[in-house]
């Protein structure tokens, strides 16, 4: 006895009606997941280049303090000395305290261990500035310190 294959003429066509619906999804999957800019830079930074570098793991306990040249924008009212700028505002060393008081506010008591506090230092900055820096940074208690830089 022989056995005979029957051929399938026409296949179903596959429906398109949720495809917009899935489109959609994903477009709203990604506006939610992606991080925008928190921060406005108000002074020039050109990291230096680094060998060994190593990537931070959780962003969210990390602090960024930015140090170098004021933008042109805004060098007729802070001059061209190097500034620190903490979160949007351009401040002195001083504030640096209330600053690390204000993100150990929106932290956990887990977080506030391990966060991080990232300075982003121009190239042509003197250390003094950045010492004065890591030097309020101990004192308000925020020991692990970050260079930023690229590889």
């Amino acid at each position: 006895m022989k056995f005979i294959k029957k051929k399938s003429g026409n296949r179903p066509e596959i429906s398109t009606a949720s495809l917009p619906d899935i489109i959609f999804m994903l477009l709203f999957f990604f506006m939610v997941v992606t991080v925008m800019r928190e921060q406005e830079l108000m002074v020039n930074v050109s990291v230096p280049q680094a060998t060994e570098v190593e990537k931070l793991e959780n962003k969210s306990l990390v602090d960024h303090i930015y140090i170098g040249e004021p933008m042109p924008k805004y060098q007729n009212y802070y001059g061209r000395s190097a500034r620190v700028q903490l979160n949007n505002q351009i401040s002195e060393v001083d504030d640096i305290a209330a600053f690390v008081y204000a993100c150990n506010n929106s932290k956990t008591e887990l977080d506030r261990s391990r966060a991080i506090a990232s300075l982003r230092v121009d190239k042509k900055v003197t250390m003094g500035i950045v010492s004065d820096v890591k030097t309020a940074l101990r004192k308000s208690g925020r020991l692990k310190v970050n260079y930023s830089s690229v590889r």
